[in-house]
């Protein structure tokens, strides 16, 4: 593979306009852009929450994941271009099944905290779900494709089971909330 960023400044995005994968220039402010922002920020949050200490088996995951948002974010950044596949979603799946069934079922909501990890892990989460809210916006007047509306959607799920899932291993409590007015 060539040099793919031999030059990291354009010039051409001085006038607040970018430029898309296929070559298209639009507002630097527009859904599109949003959209790719937001799945750019979870990448980078992703990818701080792994300097973290972890099991390997969810580094690697997280690492594939990584490699998804990268994906995803080049469907968005090239109107029409489909990438991410439903057995990528499927995958989420068995993944959330897997580890929720080695943690004890919930009876209360859970505030972000425990481990540093897992409260980068919840900072994902929510950064994931802005992302699925604007690429769901995006839909409204663009073509999405359904599978990358499940994959963010999944992905939220087991961001939060990873959670849980890092805190019991490092043998911290989740964060339990507590209703003081109930």
């Amino acid at each position: 593979m060539g040099n793919r960023l031999s030059k990291i400044y354009t010039r051409t995005g001085d006038d607040g306009t970018t430029g898309l994968g296929d070559g298209s220039r639009i507002n630097k402010d527009s859904l599109r852009v949003d959209a790719m922002g937001d799945v750019d920020e979870l990448n980078s949050v992703i990818g701080l929450m792994m300097t973290e200490k972890m099991p390997d088996t969810l580094v690697n995951l997280l690492t594939l994941i990584q490699h998804d948002l990268f994906n995803l974010g080049g469907e968005i950044c090239i109107p029409g271009y489909v990438i991410l596949q439903k057995d990528r979603v499927e995958e989420l799946e068995k993944t959330i099944d897997t580890l929720n069934d080695d943690l004890a079922p919930l009876k209360e909501f859970i505030l972000p905290g425990g481990t540093k990890a897992a409260a980068y892990c919840h900072l994902a989460r929510t950064v994931c779900r802005r992302a699925e809210r604007k690429l769901i916006q995006l839909r409204r007047t663009e073509k999405v494709t359904d599978i990358s509306l499940q994959y963010l959607n999944r992905l939220s799920d087991l961001l939060f089971v990873m959670c849980r899932t890092i805190n019991k291993v490092a043998g911290v409590s989740d964060v339990l909330w507590k209703n003081e007015h109930a």
